[in-house]
This record gives C-alpha cells, sequence and structure tokens, in this order.
C-alpha cells in the first residue's frame, strides 16, 4: 500500500512539474504609465495572463523607444511564446519587429499601430480606432453647441495632442479636423502636444490661458490632459465645464466624475480593457486558428452630462449620462 501511494504522489509530483513547464509565456512591452488610461491597460492584460496559469514577461518602457526595443530584443532572446506590443510612437520599428518575425514568435499588436505593419507578419490587431474616436469628439462639440443655441457662434477652441508620433494623437487629431470642417464656426487657434500627462496637459492650458485671452472651447486628445488643464482653468480664475467647453477622451473614471461636478462637458470611449480579446485570442492561436491583418476595434460610447447629444456623422449614436453610468466604471 505504501509503495502505492508513493508511486501516485511521484506521478502527481512528475505532472505537475509538466504542467508548470508546458504553460505559455506571454511577453508584454508597455509604453509606460503615462495615464490612468494606460495603468488600467496594463493591469487588465497582466491580471489576465496570470489568471490563466500562463508565464508573464512584463517590461515597462517608461515611454521611451529605445527601451521597448531592448526589451522586444530580450523576448526574443528569452524564447517566449507569445509577444505583445504598443509603440510609443509610430516610426522606428521596422528592425526590431523584422527580429521577431525572424524568430518565429507569434507578434500580437495592440492598441497603437506601427507605421511598417504592412512590412511585418504579426497574428492578429486589436485596439481602438483613434480617426473615429476624434471625430467623435468633433461631432459631439459641434451638435452640443447647436443643443445650447451657440451654433453660428464664432468659438475660439484650443487643443491638447498627444505624443508627438503616437497614433493615438495624430490619428485623433486627423479625425477631430475631419469632422471640425462641417462645423466652421469652431476654431482651434492653439494646438500643441501634452504628452497624454496630467502634468504636461495643465503646464500647456496655463501657456494656452496666457496666449489666447477668449478661449471658449478645449479639445484634450486624452482625459488626464483635460484634468490637468481644469487645474489650470481653476488657477486662471475661470470656471471649467462654463466659461471653458472641455472636451476629453478615454472615459476614465476621474473623467466622470469631473463630468458630474460639472467641471468636464464629455468624454469619448477608448476602453483599456483588453484581456478578453487577448486571451481569446490566444488560445485560438494555440487551437490553430488565424486572423487577419484587419484591426480589431471594441465597442465604444461617448458620455457627458446630460446624454442625448449625437456624436457621429450620421447622427445615430447619442451619448450617455456619465452619472447613470460612474458606478459601473472598472478603471
Amino acid at each position: 500500500m505504501k509503495k502505492l501511494v508513493a508511486l501516485v504522489l511521484a506521478m502527481m509530483l512528475v505532472l505537475g512539474v509538466g504542467a508548470s513547464a508546458s504553460a505559455l509565456t506571454v511577453a508584454f512591452s508597455q509604453i509606460g504609465q503615462e495615464s490612468d488610461w494606460r495603468t488600467a491597460n496594463t493591469d487588465d492584460l497582466k491580471s489576465a495572463i496570470t489568471t490563466e496559469g500562463w508565464n508573464l514577461v512584463y517590461d515597462d518602457a517608461q515611454q521611451k523607444q529605445e527601451n521597448q526595443i531592448k526589451a522586444l530584443r530580450n523576448f526574443i532572446s528569452q524564447g517566449v511564446d507569445y509577444i505583445l506590443f504598443t509603440g510609443v510612437v509610430t516610426t522606428g520599428w521596422d528592425e526590431v519587429l523584422k527580429e521577431v518575425n525572424d524568430s518565429g514568435i507569434p507578434l500580437i499588436l495592440i492598441d497603437r499601430m506601427p507605421d511598417c505593419a504592412d512590412k511585418i507578419t504579426y497574428a492578429a490587431a486589436f485596439g481602438g480606432d483613434f480617426v473615429e474616436e476624434g471625430r467623435r469628439m468633433g461631432y459631439w462639440a459641434g451638435n452640443y453647441l447647436k443643443s445650447v443655441g451657440r451654433d453660428q457662434e464664432q468659438i475660439n477652441a484650443v487643443r491638447l495632442e498627444g505624443t508627438t508620433g503616437a497614433t493615438a494623437a495624430t490619428e485623433r487629431t486627423q479625425g477631430m479636423d475631419e469632422a471640425l470642417k462641417d462645423f466652421p464656426n469652431i476654431k482651434i487657434v492653439a494646438s500643441q502636444t501634452g504628452n497624454f500627462t496630467r502634468a504636461e496637459g495643465q503646464a500647456v492650458m496655463e501657456s494656452f490661458l496666457k496666449s489666447q485671452p477668449d478661449i471658449d472651447m478645449l479639445f484634450a486628445e486624452n482625459d488626464d490632459m483635460a484634468l490637468g488643464a481644469i487645474a489650470a482653468i481653476k488657477a486662471a480664475g475661470k470656471v471649467p465645464g462654463k466659461d471653458i467647453i472641455i472636451i476629453g477622451c478615454d472615459s476614465v473614471k476621474a473623467a466622470f466624475e469631473a463630468i458630474v461636478a460639472g467641471e468636464m462637458n464629455a468624454t469619448i470611449e477608448c476602453t483599456p480593457l483588453y484581456s478578453k480579446f487577448v486571451v481569446s485570442c490566444i488560445k485560438d492561436l494555440e487551437a490553430g486558428k488565424t486572423f487577419g491583418k484587419e484591426v480589431q476595434h471594441p465597442e465604444e460610447f461617448a458620455y457627458d452630462a446630460t446624454g442625448g447629444i449625437a456624436y457621429t456623422a450620421d447622427g445615430s449614436k447619442t451619448t450617455l449620462k456619465a452619472a447613470d453610468v460612474i458606478n459601473d466604471r472598472k478603471y
């Protein structure tokens, strides 16, 4: 009997070691932690990977491209099973991503797409539609002004852009400019990068308030910059959300709180919660499924103080009231 028990225990030990050794290793090269959105994105993916029992190799690049390039090469040398990648900027990835391809490690692009995407091989791609998010910011602004009877008034707007060279910044700017062609009364009088951070958003807004005497509206290409700008507006003796209409992007909970408090007017959603896609994608790839090169986008919405403001070109989608959903917000 003792021999039988010992044999069973030995088999369990061997099987346990085997299961651990066969667990997938997923490497994740993250840009950094420049915003609430990025923190939520990181936490969501890291938690999901470890919950699956997979090994996680994580690298925080601290907003430096050279750190990401080094991390990708380290992932290759470690022989990981999958690489999750989002680039801090759009350009400069051709060489290192070709090295990833040459290694045979499946590459999954998330969030921001590199400009060499059409020249490399990747297993799947998932992220927000940044051009559409920019359009939605513009359409919300124009339709909101109509709703309050200011659509014939000359509106001086300033814009806080994201990190220079990042697709989230360049494409949101592109989409916004497209939409604002339909609202010629809205004129962007100053536009400058705030690097997607709250601190720089505040600093640049302080500069705008000194150089532009009559600012009616602020477009911030993420919520963190909008929240920083609110502090600058208050310090200048103005009332955010009233004296200056504020539109952000990402829909983090702190933006909802600002909207409910009357200090911000709207936020366009860009969800950071990618784990459901990434986990199912890896499982499908393990099962032999293939994905095309098309970037898959999540369903996203827009939120403001009242609800009911159209934010798409055809007017088919209208905002939800932030106060009605704030308690369900996960980030």
